[in-house]
């Protein structure tokens, strides 16, 4: 059985950008407010920290900030994937050589690779590196899909500790449990199915909304682990409609302009990610205001 790196809420944390480069001072301010209200996990440098457009050495830089930031009070999982088998090396090796918990590593982008490719590039990765992987499953942006089958091959490396599940696919969710079991732990990627991903043994979420609500995410995530799924689902309900407004546009763009629009300094975006269209910028604003938040 294989311990997870963390249960319950881990926040996919965004990195608030000025003009000349990751605003520290505000990032140390986000990642105390996620202390202060429970998150268990921060995730630094994934998707919705935009490190699809951070320089290797920003890259690195912002990881060693949030590691040295938090210093031990909640776990800190590093972003550390690419489309580049090596340069996804280079990363990992640095984030463990910083203190990084755990590794998040996407699927490799743009150039589609079959399942013993998948199988390959994860076990290199996983041969030379001291610090469980958690893989992280997102075809809607990467254009790559895993197989339960390919799942459990990799289970069966002692490096390669679960699953960020992103692909909405509950089939594939059933099929990895029943392969892989304990051997495999599984993170909703999406904050609208933590329960019933949670239900059906996953151990939390990696989560946008958490963001602006981390006590909220804390609270349903640890229902979940408590066995209390009727009072989670409740809760996942009643955001329902904010968690509709956080995608109304490609992540992070929703989640930055609302933390922008309630002061909490998330800076700016960077291109090709870009001001929201002014529809969807009023019904983001709707939505805050009907959740007392703005």
């Amino acid at each position: 059985m294989k311990q997870p790196i963390f249960t319950g809420s881990c926040v996919a944390i965004v990195t608030p950008f000025n003009q000349d480069g990751v605003d520290y001072e505000k990032l140390g301010q986000l990642i105390e407010f996620q202390i202060a209200n429970g998150t268990d996990a921060i995730c630094i440098c994934g998707t919705t920290g935009e490190s699809s457009t951070q320089t290797m050495e920003e890259h690195m830089h912002t990881i060693e900030y949030a590691i040295n930031k938090v210093d031990h009070r909640c776990k800190v999982i590093a972003g550390a994937g690419s489309n580049d088998t090596a340069a996804a090396l280079t990363l990992a090796q640095h984030a463990e050589s910083a203190g990084a918990d755990g590794l998040l590593m996407v699927t490799p982008y743009y150039n589609k690779a079959t399942q013993k490719g998948l199988i390959q590039h994860y076990t290199y990765l996983a041969d030379r590196v001291h610090t469980p992987i958690i893989l992280y499953h997102v075809p809607s942006r990467t254009g790559t899909s895993f197989k339960a089958s390919t799942y459990y091959e990799l289970s069966k490396h002692p490096m390669i500790n679960g699953i960020k599940e992103a692909s909405g696919n509950f089939s594939l969710v059933s099929q990895t449990v029943a392969l892989c079991g304990d051997e495999m732990n599984i993170w909703s990627g999406n904050d609208d199915q933590v329960v019933p991903l949670m239900a059906m043994g996953g151990k939390g979420v990696i989560s946008v909304l958490a963001n602006i609500q981390p006590k909220a995410v804390h609270d349903l995530a640890h229902l979940c682990l408590e066995g209390k799924f009727a009072e989670a689902a409740k809760l996942q309900a009643q955001y329902q409609k904010l968690n509709d407004a956080l995608f109304i546009e490609v992540n992070p763009i929703p989640v930055k302009t609302a933390m922008n629009l309630l002061g909490m300094g998330a800076g700016l975006l960077r291109m090709p990610m870009c001001e929201m269209e002014t529809a969807n910028l009023a019904t983001l604003k709707s939505v805050l205001s009907e959740y007392g938040l703005l």
